[in-house]
C-alpha cells in the first residue's frame, strides 16, 4: 500500500508560480466547524497571493512546524524560498482575519524522504504577539495510548475532490500503536503515529502539516493518507515525540 501525501508537489508549484487558485483548499473528511479561539495555535500556509497550501502549528513566538513535503521542490529536501510563502494566523478563515506573516527562513528535516520524517520548521520574520486567539501548542514527549481520542484540525477537503469551505474544521481519530499500524497499512516506523478512523473522515488534502493534538499537546503532524480521503485505512502523521529533539535544536522551543 503507497501512501498518497496530502498534497500534490506538481500543485503546489503551480500554486507558488502561477494561480491563485491552483492550490487545493476545504476541510477536513467528517468534520466540523471550529470556533473563534478554539485552535490559537492553527495557522494556514499560503503562498503569496492568499492561497491555502498547508496548516501549521505554532510552537513559539517566531516558529511554526508543518510538514516538509509543503514547502520542499518536487521530491527532494531543498525548499521553495521562504519569499514566496506567508502565514495567516489567529483566524479561523483561511481567507480573512486575524494576521498575515512573512518568512524569514525554512528548516526541512534533511532525513526527510518517503513520507517519513515529513517535518519542517517556519521562522517568522517578526515575533508573534500572543493573544487569546494566536497562542503556542506545548510538544508532547510521550507515545499517545492506543486507542486514545486524537484531535485534527485544518482546511483539507471534505472529500478526495470535495468542496473547499473557509472555516477551519475538526474532527476526533484514534490512535494507534506502531504495531497497528503496521499490520493495517504496512508502515510501522517510531518516527510515525497513525490515527483511525471512521470511513468518511479522517484528512484530506490542504490539511497537510497541520496538527493532530492529544490531552492539549501536539503529537502530530498531518502527512499522508493512504486511497485516497476517508478511506478504511488510518492517516499516517510526524510523530511529535520522535523529532521533538530535531524540534527543539531547530527551533530552541
Amino acid at each position: 500500500m503507497v501512501p498518497r501525501l496530502l498534497l500534490s508537489f506538481v500543485l503546489l508549484a503551480l500554486a507558488l508560480i502561477n494561480s491563485s487558485n491552483a492550490a487545493p483548499n476545504g476541510r477536513i473528511v467528517g468534520g466540523v466547524a471550529a470556533t473563534t479561539g478554539q485552535f490559537p495555535h492553527q495557522v494556514s500556509l499560503q503562498s503569496r497571493d492568499g492561497s491555502h497550501i498547508c496548516g501549521g502549528s505554532i510552537i513559539s513566538e517566531r516558529y511554526i512546524l508543518t510538514a516538509a513535503h509543503c514547502v520542499v521542490v518536487g521530491e527532494s529536501i531543498q525548499s521553495y524560498p521562504p519569499r514566496v510563502f506567508q502565514v495567516r494566523v489567529g483566524s479561523i478563515q483561511r481567507s480573512i482575519g486575524g494576521q498575515v506573516l512573512k518568512l524569514k527562513q525554512i528548516i526541512v528535516n534533511k532525513a526527510y524522504s518517503d513520507s517519513l520524517n515529513d517535518v519542517a520548521l517556519l521562522e517568522l520574520e517578526q515575533p508573534l504577539v500572543f493573544t487569546k486567539d494566536i497562542q503556542p501548542i506545548q510538544l508532547a514527549d510521550a507515545e499517545v495510548p492506543s486507542g486514545e481520542d486524537v484531535i485534527i484540525s485544518g482546511w483539507g477537503r471534505l472529500s478526495t475532490n470535495g468542496p473547499s469551505p473557509n472555516i477551519l474544521q475538526w474532527n476526533t481519530l484514534k490512535a494507534l500503536t506502531v504495531q497497528e499500524c503496521e499490520e493495517l497499512i504496512g508502515v510501522g516506523e517510531d518516527s510515525l503515529i497513525c490515527l483511525a478512523h471512521k470511513v468518511n473522515n479522517g484528512a484530506c488534502r490542504g490539511d497537510s502539516g497541520g496538527p493532530a493534538t492529544y490531552k492539549g499537546k501536539l503529537v502530530g503532524v498531518a502527512g499522508f493518507v493512504v486511497n485516497g480521503c476517508g478511506s478504511i485505512y488510518p492517516d499516517g502523521y510526524a510523530k511529535v515525540a520522535y523529532h521533538r529533539e530535531w524540534i527543539r535544536a531547530n527551533s530552541g522551543v
